[in-house]
């Protein structure tokens, strides 16, 4: 990229950062310090507001720099995404979000803590909330890495891992002193800005082929070099049984991770009801499926103007698409348009990253300082203020994703939010859909969901081509591959399933029925929610 494309491009990010850190402060000046504030900005947003905020918290690097990569590379096969995202909203509408309002209070583990014995079963939604956290964290620290890299022309490592550590340390500086109501702004304005950037981008590309969306998906594919097969099934998940199964696997955890995913849990609690919950996600449903909707149009258009060989010479993974399409459309590497463009584009999805890096923060350190340290604490020690608990864990958290940051700077973003999903969907979805619907569910099955879809997604995911044995994996000179499926959700989703039936059914435990009464009216009702 030429200087004058640094430049503008750094300035932008620039005014982002400013503007974000203004906010923080302002609201750092106005909050009161408790738990209520930090973890759920009080309960004082509407609606249309959360779910902005909501939209914001989901729209993330993986979506605005991975997909449309992922589409711009393998056509039709990159599509599984975009639908997988959106379909997934359904299942947190009608499943979830109202009732996930009226049983909690801040966590996951609150809900599944209101009819069980506290301490293990807070002690094993914790450890799968921040294992979750962490791995969309990663996601979303190779996708700073990715742009800074792009910015520069691709030189030097050294930048790349600037950016990491620079969004690591703001992450924790959004959370530490703003808490959620700085965060929930924070997402709304970045809501706001890359709905706006992918709408001028979308009507860009179609001006280009003068609406003609037969012409545009054709010329992809011509240039694609694939032909015909470009616009069909099985580029990427056809050669064999193990690519096709990988591919339903992938389509499970997208459509059933969204329900488990703690930072998009912790936000029905900003509202004060539960039927706001469920309005806000209606407005959610709104804005990501036309954004959705948008990736499509950005992937086939990338495909077409830019050319995947372009694409992948720049970024293997495909995570410059969307700003190499920018610079394209704008009128090319040495054009005013094209330098705007471009910079807008960069500066937006930049902001894109540090949105949903503190909204992940928030809620991981959540589970940290009120589920972990609440249930670890030794009996008669001096209990500390859970808000500072949680600042010193935002701190630690972002250690731990800026060093696997680093460590997987070569994958693809949105392949890295697969992963998220299917842990999400292994471990958190069993145990809060057992613990909202089924009446016998005890304390055993609860902590034998957790870690029964836990430990398996992440030892799959250990042992798969992600980590070692082929050239794309993060570890491509070593070799202990022993599952060949990239994804873990077709094996560790059913596990979390039996494992939670299994504790169950083994257990000693009389389930109680009364409890289970007092969380089916609450959760139907909202009589006695917080």
């Amino acid at each position: 990229m030429t200087d004058e494309h640094q430049r503008l491009a750094l300035l932008l990010f620039g005014v982002f950062v400013a503007v974000t850190l203004a906010i923080t402060t302002w609201v750092s000046r106005r909050r009161r310090g408790s738990a209520e504030e930090f973890y759920a900005g009080g309960r004082l947003f509407t609606p249309m507001e959360n779910g902005f905020a909501i939209a914001g918290d989901y729209m993330s690097a993986a979506s605005f720099l991975g997909i449309s990569g992922l589409i711009a590379l393998f056509g039709y096969d990159g599509l599984l995404y975009s639908v997988g995202f959106l379909v997934a909203w359904l299942v947190v509408l009608f499943l979830v979000a109202e009732l996930v309002r009226n049983c909690g209070r801040f966590t996951l583990a609150d809900v599944v803590a209101a009819r069980m014995r506290e301490r293990p079963v807070r002690i094993a939604a914790g450890t799968s909330s921040v294992t979750v956290s962490v791995l969309y964290l990663v996601a979303q620290m190779v996708g700073a890495g990715t742009l800074v890299a792009l910015l520069l022309g691709g030189e030097g490592e050294a930048a790349r891992a600037w950016a990491v550590i620079g969004v690591g340390a703001l992450m924790v500086i959004y959370v530490s002193m703003g808490g959620m109501r700085a965060t929930t702004w924070i997402q709304i304005v970045k809501s706001v800005l890359l709905f706006g950037g992918a709408v001028a981008l979308t009507v860009l590309v179609l001006l280009r082929f003068h609406g003609d969306v037969d012409q545009l998906l054709l010329t992809a594919a011509e240039r694609s070099g694939h032909g015909n097969a470009f616009l069909a099934p099985g580029l990427k998940y056809g050669d064999d049984w193990t690519a096709r199964l990988d591919f339903i696997s992938l389509g499970l955890a997208l459509v059933l991770g969204t329900a488990g995913l703690p930072h998009i849990l912790s936000r029905f609690y900003t509202v004060p009801t539960a039927r706001a919950a469920r309005r806000s996600v209606v407005w959610a449903i709104g804005l990501i499926g036309g954004f959705y909707l948008m990736t499509i149009v950005l992937g086939f258009g990338a495909a077409a103007i830019v050319g995947p060989e372009a694409v992948r010479g720049s970024n293997a993974a495909g995570n410059t698409a969307v700003p190499l399409l920018a610079l394209d459309l704008g009128g090319g590497a040495d054009s005013t348009g094209g330098t705007v463009l471009f910079a807008v584009v960069a500066a937006i999805a930049f902001a894109t990253i540090l949105a949903v890096v503190a909204g992940i923060t928030l809620s991981s350190s959540a589970a940290v300082a009120h589920d972990l340290y609440a249930a670890l604490r030794r009996r008669g020690a001096k209990p500390r203020s859970e808000v500072a608990v949680a600042r010193v864990a935002a701190v630690g958290i972002g250690v731990v994703a800026i060093g696997l940051g680093l460590l997987a700077r070569d994958l693809n973003v949105a392949f890295l939010v697969g992963l998220a999903f299917a842990v999400a969907a292994s471990a958190n979805l069993p145990v809060l859909l057992y613990s909202l619907f089924w009446r016998d569910f005890t304390t055993r099955g609860a902590v034998w969901a957790v870690y029964g879809g836990l430990i398996p997604a992440v030892a799959l995911v250990v042992l798969s081509p992600v980590v070692s044995g082929s050239p794309e994996s993060l570890f491509p000179e070593a070799d202990f591959q022993y599952f060949s499926l990239r994804n873990p959700g077709l094996v560790s989703i059913p596990l979390g399933f039996v494992a939670g039936w299994l504790g169950t059914v083994t257990s000693a435990e009389a389930p109680d029925a009364a409890k289970h009464a007092e969380t089916e009216v609450r959760s139907l009702t909202g009589a006695g929610a917080v």
